[in-house]
């Protein structure tokens, strides 16, 4: 497809228009609409990947549309490289799940519920797409609604709770990335992402700017201890909610780190590595201790989320390749993974309405399918080689290890507990007697729920057998950000432990010292 050709507009078109048509047509009308929109989006982000030039010298940004002062001081600016490429890859693989997982699971209001699912996907998809900085705040925020009223709605006993607590964590937090962003666009003289991240800030304001990004990013990715609001959102959201939420709203947070957090502020970014690695080292520990301990299957896999998360931020900010490569496949490996966990926990609940893990056991005699499905899922939730996560897992560990042994060490404790919360879990359900009678009378998975379950499994062995396609679109744009930021990399344990990077002039000099050396050969 031409690269002139304004796919990525027609990509938030059709959700957008899908999402008015729900709401003035029957239930069923309503199911078919979404369905049908996030098949062809499905469709056009397939396109989209296979158009995506990957020769050496290609465009760092393809796709680019521009409409400069539509909207006054900012523009519709959309254009893509191959990070974001990746996320919306991830983001339109789920959403067409994600209605089939809704079908017959929401009855009440149920054109409400396919407009919300559409209207995030349009934003969701805006986010990774956005190449004006207030364009993407406005995406980034507007984000929070369909999933406000998705929770509030058609959530839980405690629906309520959870989502106040959901839109206030995540709205606080953006309040002053705004205010940072104004800051920005006076400074550089443009709201151009591209031009801002090729700036160079003053080092004295980048502290600052820093921060402000972050208490917007850490909550939501969400980190260690801005986390509280997680659990609660996934245990009272209903399934679907719960899959887009960890699947692809988790990741904006990653995305913005890469996307701004690194790439404009180099020198607060390795001023701050040793906050970033205390909070995450925390968070692998603390949140995968919690979850050994739940008895509620769906608190189990969000506060797993939180631990899987952490390894994403070690990873960003071990200033190397191998991290951040590995921190973008443990998002889109987690993406995929926990996704699924939480289909499986919704295909029991939709039989029994109870996610209390001491109600189930013995699944493996009478739903056999549903047992292999999960198992492979949990097995790739623990990292097991040949599936999405190990990849993630090991090159995020092993960039880690580059910048601080024991930060790596850490977290491959908390990987060890996180394979025993996922087998602990399994055991309880899968294995074991089948002594109750109502879990005796469930079936096994319809064509519906195999049609959900199967095509992420075959995306998980795809990442874990064949990372390179995966890799590939997105090296480029990792290695200029490696580039960008080596001039304030911190230097090893002790320059960690301190917080100090290493001057940009003493890094010159070495560098200079190196080539001279090197000359006098």
């Amino acid at each position: 497809m031409s690269q002139s050709f304004p796919i990525l507009s027609l990509m938030l078109a059709i959700p957008m228009a899908g999402a008015m048509a729900c709401l003035f047509v029957n239930a069923q009308t309503a199911r078919w609409i979404a369905l049908l929109a996030t098949l062809a989006d499905l469709v056009l982000g397939i396109i989209l990947w296979l158009s995506f030039d990957l020769t050496p010298g290609a465009p760092e940004w393809q796709f680019v549309e521009q409409s400069r002062e539509l909207f006054g001081r900012f523009s519709w600016a959309l254009g893509i490289d191959g990070i974001a490429l990746t996320l919306i890859a991830l983001t339109v693989f789920l959403m067409p799940i994600c209605i089939g997982a809704s079908w017959e699971a929401i009855e009440d209001r149920v054109g409400e519920y396919m407009a919300a699912f559409l209207f995030m996907e349009t934003l969701m998809i805006g986010v990774f797409a956005a190449q004006d900085i207030f364009l993407f705040y406005i995406f980034f925020e507007a984000g929070l609604i369909p999933m406000y009223l998705i929770i509030g709605i058609w959530g839980g006993a405690d629906r309520i709770y959870a989502s106040y607590k959901f839109f206030l964590y995540t709205l606080l937090g953006s309040v002053l990335m705004l205010i940072a962003m104004l800051w920005m666009t006076r400074e550089a003289g443009s709201t151009s992402i591209p031009v801002l991240m090729a700036y160079d800030f003053p080092v004295e304001a980048q502290n600052w700017l820093w921060l402000a990004f972050f208490a917007s990013f850490a909550v939501k990715m969400p980190m260690w201890p801005v986390h509280t609001w997680l659990p609660d959102a996934h245990v009272q959201a209903p399934t679907a909610g719960s899959v887009i939420l960890a699947g692809v709203l988790l990741k904006m947070g990653g995305y913005g780190f890469i996307r701004f957090s690194l790439p404009m502020f180099p020198e607060a970014s390795a001023h701050f590595a040793w906050l970033v690695f205390g909070l995450s080292m925390v968070a692998v520990v603390y949140t995968s201790l919690v979850a050994l301990v739940q008895q509620d299957m769906k608190k189990l896999i969000a506060y797993s989320s939180v631990a899987h998360m952490a390894i994403v931020t070690v990873g960003l900010f071990a200033f190397n390749q191998q991290g951040i490569e590995g921190a973008m496949m443990v998002m889109l490996g987690h993406g995929l993974v926990s996704g699924a966990l939480f289909l499986c926990v919704g295909v029991i609940y939709d039989r029994l309405h109870t996610r209390e893990i001491d109600r189930y056991g013995g699944l493996a005699i009478n739903m056999p399918k549903y047992a292999l499905l999960f198992m492979l899922f949990t097995m790739a939730s623990v990292g097991l080689p040949g599936t999405s996560n190990f990849v993630g897992e090991f090159l995020s560990l092993m960039g880690v290890y580059e910048a601080s042994s024991w930060v790596a060490l850490v977290c491959t404790t908390g990987i060890i507990l996180g394979a025993a919360y996922m087998l602990y879990l399994y055991r309880r359900v899968v294995f074991g007697d089948l002594v109750k009678d109502d879990v005796r009378a469930m079936p096994d998975l319809s064509v519906r729920e195999m049609l959900l379950l199967v095509p992420i499994a075959l995306a998980v062995l795809w990442m874990g057998i064949y990372p390179e396609s995966f890799l590939a679109p997105m090296r480029g744009n990792v290695t200029s950000l490696v580039v960008r930021m080596d001039r304030a990399k911190p230097e090893g344990d002790a320059q960690l432990a301190m917080g100090k990077p290493k001057p940009a002039a003493e890094q010159a000099e070495a560098h200079g010292a190196a080539a001279h050396g090197g000359e006098s050969h």
